[in-house]
């Protein structure tokens, strides 16, 4: 083990790696510092990441669980994408005070408006705990080891956290060969501040989502609010606005090809050490069943919100992530296959078993052991999707999903009072959020198309027995969409879920024989028990098998190439992408520079279009060209760039730094050409897309009048 965890330290260390590609950890960037440098970095190691002095770290934040932002001020002011925002933007919305279609900006500190559950955190600093973890699961095999991790983790966490002081995550690294340690401080009364106009922050829509050129100003801002101290507190209106350890002053000479650019945010997931035997499952079964089912929420949700504004503000925040990804999985498939991944992929395992065998044998079986388990996975990998995908998607299915543990608990021979009181109160949070985005119309609509779905795709077999048992029994006919159709019609007005004086009596006296006169519940509760019965223990052995297969992979990878350094997977916690401002080309005869501008913004809009819609008074400004002090030297207003700096889903909304430390811009995208980048890094493809500063602060002083905004942040020329 000694000499297994030398050889991975040994490999962490060596430097040889493309510029461009990489997610890098923060605390150990100085790995990378000279390569920085030479590109055009000129800020210190410590400028970059330290616990000693404010660095760039403490400038960028993890926003609302999945986005990243950025102070760009000394009073708490931050900046985030317009898409990360928009949830709480379309939650303070009403017809009356439409704030998504129509934008909003805070002129003084009174005015800003509270986000109600959203969250920043900070990120304070991190360990290597590997050893500690290593040492005292070693002498432990399979489910006895992964029990003995989880009690050490979470020792360790909660030593860190303090008594609750700080949020504490142990996270594994390079598939589970390294642990870290990360301390946060968690923020939670933060405050709407400022955002465009809808048809501006999502200029485009789902058409030009992932794809270049671009003219979106995709932003939005909001202010951290702390106590007295400086330190966290709960929303109260004599707080104040918190004051950063560091923030981003603001270039606006305008990026330029070739200029050096690093991005720090939270990337949440790649998969690049994926096999090919993943690929293709991916390729064949995943993704066309996630974007089958997904296709068919989209347009069951938008002809309900084309329908009723009041629904559109309901639904528009999930619409939106529903689409983004529906999308991406779509590109994602198409890239593949166009990039030849999997034979990529397979290439590189016949190199790896090759030298396995002349120098490592005890990796020589690895690519035949994961051969082995893909196939077992292979016959149930749809009904996996399709339970999470297709069988959740209604609320209806949610709420009588939520009732499982509470069901297992009442059927014990003597239920626990306070486990139940646990499972009760657990099903009332599930309601409550559950009816934030409720509409009965649509979901009943919904109710009916994913039943049919799951019946249609998959193997009947695999059904659960509510088909044949309730559907087919009480409401069949020769005509299935009306069997469907009248199942989830006497689902929506026959359960205790929508009904609140039915719910609260069941919550204050809970039992079997209620829960079993539920149609909700017994429908749903047939879903998950056929599933947690035959197919949920097969996918968790998969998945055990494959973690461990993996973790032995990326150590052989490690060994393999001794002089590379390798980068982690993405996983949710800062890292550190450097690379520079660059066009590409698509295709043949087809190059696409690296900036574009109002100029093109203004021939893509088509009045009156849900998408490519745009305010009067931006056209008016743009007439004018009343650019003020954010013209291009070329005569134009910039609005938006690419580099290519390595980023995923996550990394919305962060900020794109030059390479004296400044904001230049805000990351809010990625290129249809690289959509397979979460799996197979191209360096020819791979960019990143942003809204340039100067048009971010255009809008704010033209078109929002928010001078009071401008006058707070530090803009240098």
């Amino acid at each position: 083990m000694k000499k297994l965890l030398l050889s991975f330290l040994a490999a962490v260390t060596l430097l040889q790696v493309k510029a461009d590609e990489g997610m890098w950890i923060p605390s150990l960037i100085g790995k990378n510092y000279d390569e920085m440098v030479r590109m055009g970095l000129k800020l210190s190691k410590d400028d970059l990441y330290s616990i000693n002095h404010s660095s760039l770290k403490d400038a960028v934040v993890q926003f609302g669980g999945g986005c990243t932002a950025e102070m760009i001020s000394a009073n708490g002011l931050l900046i985030t994408n317009h898409h990360c925002g928009y949830g709480a933007i379309a939650g303070l919305s009403t017809i009356e005070h439409n704030y998504l279609d129509n934008g909003f900006w805070a002129y003084s500190k009174e005015q800003e408006l509270p986000a109600k559950d959203m969250t920043v955190i900070f990120l304070e600093r991190v360990e290597d705990v590997t050893a500690q973890i290593n040492a005292a699961t070693r002498r432990y095999k399979g489910d006895k080891q992964a029990k003995k991790l989880e009690e050490v983790i979470k020792k360790i966490e909660e030593k860190a956290a303090e008594n609750k002081k700080y949020v504490a995550n142990v996270k594994e690294y390079f598939n589970g060969n390294q642990y870290l340690l990360l301390v946060y401080k968690k923020y939670t009364d933060i405050r709407l501040v400022g955002n465009p106009p809808k048809s501006i922050g999502k200029f485009g829509g789902d058409t030009d989502n992932w794809m270049w050129p671009r003219h979106t100003a995709d932003f939005s801002m909001f202010r951290v609010y702390a106590g007295k101290d400086n330190e966290p507190a709960e929303y109260a209106t004599d707080n104040v606005p918190y004051k950063p350890k560091k923030y981003l002053p603001i270039n606006i000479k305008g990026p330029k090809e070739g200029d050096y650019t690093m991005i720090f945010g939270y990337p949440g997931r790649t998969n690049r050490y994926e096999v090919s035997y993943g690929v293709e499952v991916a390729i064949k079964d995943v993704n066309p069943s996630i974007v089958k089912i997904r296709g068919k929420r989209l347009d069951i949700m938008k002809a309900h919100m084309d329908k009723d504004k009041a629904v559109y503000l309901k639904l528009t925040s999930m619409y939106a992530s529903i689409a983004n990804y529906w999308k991406y999985f779509i590109g994602q498939t198409e890239q593949l296959k166009r990039l030849h991944v999997v034979d990529q992929k397979m290439d590189n395992e016949a190199a790896f078993t090759k030298w396995a065998y002349k120098n490592a044998p005890e990796y020589k079986g690895l690519m035949r052991d994961f051969s082995k388990i893909y196939n077992g996975y292979n016959t149930y990998a749809k009904h996996a999707v399709y339970y999470s995908e297709c069988f959740k998607a209604p609320a209806l299915a949610k709420l009588g999903a939520s009732t499982e543990k509470l069901y297992e608990e009442l059927d014990k021979e003597n239920p626990n009072q306070d486990t139940i009181k646990k499972h009760v109160d657990a099903i009332k949070s599930a309601r409550k959020s559950i009816m934030k985005t409720f509409d009965k119309g649509t979901e009943t609509e919904l109710t009916a198309e994913m039943l049919k779905l799951f019946y249609q795709d998959i193997p009947k077999s695999q059904h659960p027995s509510v088909y044949e048992r309730v559907i087919f029994k009480k409401f069949g006919g020769d005509d299935m969409d009306k069997t469907f159709r009248n199942y989830a019609a006497y689902l929506m007005d026959n359960n205790m879920f929508l009904d609140s004086n039915k719910f609260n009596a069941f919550c204050a006296h809970p039992t079997l024989e209620k829960m079993d006169e539920d149609p909700v519940v017994v429908y749903a509760l047939s879903f998950v028990y056929n599933y947690t019965t035959y197919y949920e223990p097969k996918v968790d052995a998969f998945a055990k098998r494959k973690k461990e297969l993996a973790k032995e992979y990326v150590r052989g990878l490690m060994e393999m190439n001794k002089n590379k350094l390798f980068y982690p997977d993405a996983n949710s916690t800062m890292r550190i992408t450097y690379g520079k401002v660059l066009g590409y080309s698509p295709q043949d005869a087809v190059h696409y520079d690296y900036f574009t501008t109002l100029d093109g913004y203004v021939a893509k809009i088509k009045p009156g279009d849900d998408e490519f819609d745009s305010p009067k008074e931006l056209v008016d400004l743009y007439k004018k060209k009343d650019y003020g002090m954010y013209v291009d030297a070329d005569g134009t207003l910039h609005t938006d760039f690419i580099t290519n700096n390595d980023i995923t889903g996550g990394n919305s909304g962060s900020p794109i730094i030059n390479g004296n430390g400044e904001w230049i811009g805000i990351a809010f995208d990625g290129n249809w050409e690289a959509m397979s980048g979460d799996i197979a890094f191209d360096k020819n493809y791979k960019r990143t897309i942003c809204t340039d500063a100067r048009f971010i602060l255009f809008l704010i002083e033209k078109l929002g009048k928010a001078h009071n905004l401008i006058e707070e942040m530090e803009i240098r020329k």
